[in-house]
């Protein structure tokens, strides 16, 4: 009974996300649908600024928490509603904010670390008791896995809580620099052309932010390249 009710914010969480994933509302955030609605939307962001950023705030708090899919399509639909800056600010906000809620409900989950852990927080175990700041500054900075996979993996890693909200907020900021500049460049494409197609994503204000996203998705492979070279040149010396 007590596992139970340590696992019930987890459990209700996870339910939240399957009620918003399947209720269809973020099907309105899709491009078509932004630039279908595009002049309503700028004018209500218009009369209500405060009121509009603060809901992108909660709708992506409350995404990332639940850790449903949908959190890659809010953060575009930020950027293209309120432009890079004012988009990466608020959802730094809404992401941290989520991170802290999926990661507390976790830990509570979890309890001391005695139960059965995520097939990847095993893996990554040894290394984080070994470098645990440098090892959490990598997980956030580079995509090695799903946001909130990552956040239950280091709340079963009894990752401090000071690390684990700076190395959300920062390695979170960088990743959304990238995607809500997509978010923004999607917009303005779709806003002068007359469909949607794979075309738009050769645009400079598209592809670039795509290209170091890849980039950032290819450094762990680099890593392991140059680790497992030093380590052969280590074996090599002795």
């Amino acid at each position: 009974m007590s596992r139970w009710r340590a696992a019930l914010p987890l459990i209700l969480l996870v339910l939240a996300g399957i009620v918003l994933f399947a209720s269809g509302s973020l099907d309105k955030l899709s491009p078509h649908q932004l630039v279908t609605h595009q002049a309503e939307l700028h004018a209500q962001i218009a009369s209500h600024p405060w009121l509009t950023r603060l809901a992108f705030i909660g709708l992506l708090t409350l995404t990332v928490a639940t850790g449903i899919p949908g959190t890659i399509v809010v953060i575009l639909a930020g950027g293209f509603a309120f432009g890079v800056v004012d988009a990466t600010v608020c959802s730094s906000f809404g992401l941290t904010l989520g991170s802290l809620v999926l990661y507390l409900a976790s830990r509570y989950a979890f309890g001391a670390g005695s139960r059965r852990p995520p097939t990847i927080a095993a893996k990554l175990h040894h290394g984080f008791e070994r470098h645990p700041v440098s090892y959490t500054l990598f997980l956030r900075f580079v995509p090695v896995a799903p946001f909130g996979l990552v956040t239950v993996c280091l709340a079963w890693l009894r990752c401090p809580l000071w690390l684990f909200l700076g190395a959300s907020w920062l390695g979170g900021t960088v990743s959304l620099i990238f995607e809500t500049s997509i978010g923004a460049g999607l917009g303005d494409a779709m806003s002068h052309a007359s469909s949607f197609g794979p075309d738009l994503f050769l645009r400079r204000e598209i592809l670039l932010p795509l290209g170091a996203i890849a980039l950032l998705a290819l450094l762990p492979l680099l890593i392991e390249r140059l680790t497992r070279r030093h380590r052969r040149g280590t074996r090599r010396i002795d």
